[in-house]
């Protein structure tokens, strides 16, 4: 599903964040990425999911070279995956519906399939209560299931997560867990980049251990 092969990321200021990084994740795993802040989890992820250009190395997802497609089958290579972002990215001017909503627009969904994935995805976070909200009144751990229900509501093939759990209190940490273990057991591939082992000792899948921006268990 997903394969890397000797991937290089070098910042401006000749700041590296990935030297010589080859992986490969199968179709249907949950794997999690560890190492410290600065290790590199956030860049890899994101080379995965295509918004960042790796500075040399191959990237294979679902079996088409990432790197070497024509520019117009990206878009349609990225909708099958859904990013759950560290910051979250939530439009404040919208409410909560829309934010999860605004995906499915995209891809040209209908109004009634629209609304009824969306509130599977707000049940699936348990945030139904919470549908015509902004995201300003909401707390950092709302937020952060609005953030997952945008990224699961697409029913992508492969999820990518970048610490999820970072806002959560450990219950809701775990919830979280459940959650993906949900999505995973339907046939989605899911990555989860975090720094907490103590979850990921729970958990107890595949972890793929960076450090300085190598891979080193």
């Amino acid at each position: 599903m997903i394969q890397l092969f000797h991937i290089f990321k070098t910042y401006e200021g000749n700041v590296t964040a990935l030297s010589d990084i080859t992986l490969r994740v199968e179709k249907g795993e949950f794997v999690f990425v560890t190492g410290p802040s600065g290790a590199g989890k956030t860049t890899l992820l994101k080379i995965i999911f295509g918004s960042i250009i790796p500075s040399r190395g191959s990237i294979i997802i679902d079996g088409r070279n990432y790197l070497k497609i024509p520019p117009r089958d990206v878009p349609p290579l990225r909708r099958r995956m859904g990013f759950i972002f560290q910051d979250f990215k939530l439009i404040n001017t919208r409410t909560v519906f829309d934010n999860i909503a605004l995906s499915l627009k995209v891809m040209g969904m209908g109004p009634a399939e629209v609304k009824k994935k969306v509130w599977k995805a707000l049940s699936y976070v348990k945030l139904q209560h919470r549908a015509n909200f902004g995201p300003r009144v909401l707390s950092g751990g709302e937020q952060q299931r609005v953030a997952v229900a945008r990224a699961i509501v697409k029913e992508p093939a492969i999820l990518l997560a970048d610490e999820p759990t970072g806002n959560l209190d450990p219950d809701l940490a775990l919830e979280m867990m459940e959650i993906f273990k949900e999505v995973n057991s339907r046939g989605t591939t899911v990555v989860v980049a975090t720094h907490d082992r103590s979850l990921i000792k729970r958990m107890n899948k595949r972890t793929i251990a960076l450090e300085g921006g190598r891979l080193v268990a």
